[in-house]
């Protein structure tokens, strides 16, 4: 693997998810792949389980790992060619991406959608830039449309804790009080089109993400219909695709209850507003896969970054 910039990278998900519990029951077994070897974590926006996860499978396989808060510690980059320097940005991307590539081995970036302009989001500018003045692999840690190595971690869990064949999975929307990008449900979108399991997503009208990959997909728009007999349910806000980065209504009526969840696993990416997205009784529940998805972040780093390292 060259780089990982979305789930779709992965040639064979079901192979990749048993390779990397494979790495869970024994994570030093191919600790001397990094040897002398080092990773860059580049943070544009916060992080926790990103930055940690991503840390430990590092270690893990036996890399050092640099650190840089970007966004509070770096220049501030241009990306457009062509352009005359002379205001807020000290440093282009041309520089910036190919001094990090004499410092590291492989390069692991996270940089948010702004939710200001469609366009420039899509655009990827930041993961593209890295992308094309780099000499070395790039991750993607989150970028403005696409979470793979949350996904992957989703889809470790969904083996992990499924009991029988074809599971039904509903991704269902949940209110928020800020405008939230679209690159969890983007990217479990793309690897549940890779699972043999019936798969639903609910949302309230005027919420509907972007239909290049929502593509065949049932969805409706009347929550509690869509969770009857789900096995999983993963629960995420997103903001308007259309209306771009709007938040179009916080209806309380969408937060995830105890009593809509019925038998049905409880998912959620994490941080959580309690009582807001779900209420306590869920999250603190034998139901809720809270934890475990947040334990295999660092495997689905780790089996990432394995396949980049291995010659």
């Amino acid at each position: 693997m060259k780089h990982f910039l979305s789930i779709t990278d992965i040639p064979d998900l079901h192979q990749t998810v048993q390779e990397a519990i494979a790495l869970k029951n024994n994570p030093y077994a191919f600790e001397h792949l990094g040897n002398q070897k080092t990773i860059c974590l580049l943070f544009f926006n916060n992080s926790l389980r990103t930055r940690l996860s991503t840390k430990k499978a590092a270690i893990h396989l036996g890399l050092h790992v640099m650190v840089m808060n970007f966004g509070s510690e770096g220049w501030q980059l241009e990306f457009a060619d062509g352009t005359t320097m002379n205001h807020g940005c000290s440093e282009h991307i041309k520089e910036a991406a190919r001094v990090v590539s004499q410092f590291a081995d492989i390069v692991a970036i996270r940089a948010f959608a702004g939710l200001v302009d469609k366009k420039t989001d899509e655009a990827e500018m930041v993961l593209s830039g890295f992308l094309k003045y780099a000499s070395i692999p790039v991750v993607n840690m989150e970028s403005s449309v696409g979470h793979p190595l949350q996904a992957l971690a989703d889809a470790i869990t969904l083996a992990e804790h499924s009991t029988g064949t074809q599971p039904k999975v509903v991704l269902s929307w949940a209110p928020h009080p800020k405008a939230l990008p679209h690159a969890v449900a983007n990217s479990f979108i793309q690897m549940m089109q890779r699972q043999d399991a019936e798969f639903v997503i609910t949302h309230p009208k005027g919420y509907e993400l972007d239909p290049k990959i929502t593509k065949d997909i049932t969805i409706v728009h009347e929550q509690e219909t869509a969770l009857e007999n789900a096995n999983f349910v993963y629960v995420k806000n997103w903001s308007s695709y259309q209306r771009y980065g709007k938040v179009l209504t916080q209806d309380p009526e969408w937060m995830m209850t105890k009593q809509k969840l019925g038998k049905a696993k409880f998912m959620h990416c994490l941080p959580v507003r309690r009582n807001v997205v779900v209420e306590d009784a869920v999250l603190d529940s034998e139901q809720s896969l809270c934890i475990d998805q947040a334990n295999n972040r660092t495997y689905a780093a780790q089996i990432i970054l394995k396949k980049i390292l291995v010659p």
